[in-house]
């Protein structure tokens, strides 16, 4: 089970990133971040679970226990997961509403993110956030 959503949460990461002066730190604690992201079963690493749209391979699974959606993920560049890591805190644990309800673009721009990211891995992270969006709406 992750310990995003749980132990680690979107308010968590924006409070850990604001203690951060320079982006080069930041950067270094999204990497950090990912190395906390439980790798996936390689069962789930197939073209099925591939997140289209992503520069580098990222494969995203989910379940639902209890009326609350979980998702794991996994990529094969270490930013990428750190990444999954923000995104998996802030839609970890909630209803399929909950997940819709999230203002992730106010969340990315709480992070000041998205301008510190290559067009291309930005493209990736939105990629990410509308399957996630996709499977909560068909739950």
């Amino acid at each position: 089970m992750s310990q995003f959503g749980t132990d680690i949460s979107a308010d968590d990461i924006v409070e850990t990133l604001s203690f951060f002066d320079s982006w080069e730190d930041r950067y270094k604690y999204i990497i950090d971040l990912g190395k906390e992201v439980p790798p996936l079963d390689p069962a789930y690493q197939t073209e099925a679970y591939l997140v289209r749209g992503c520069q580098s391979q990222v494969w995203l699974t989910h379940r639902e226990e209890d009326g609350k959606l979980w998702f794991d993920a996994d990529s094969d560049a270490f930013i990428v997961k750190g990444l999954l890591g923000v995104v998996l805190a802030a839609y970890n644990g909630k209803s399929p509403a909950e997940v819709l309800d999230f203002d992730i673009e106010g969340y990315f721009n709480e992070l000041n993110l998205l301008k510190h990211l290559s067009p291309t891995r930005g493209n990736g992270l939105r990629a990410m956030v509308a399957r996630i969006q996709d499977i909560a709406r068909a739950a």
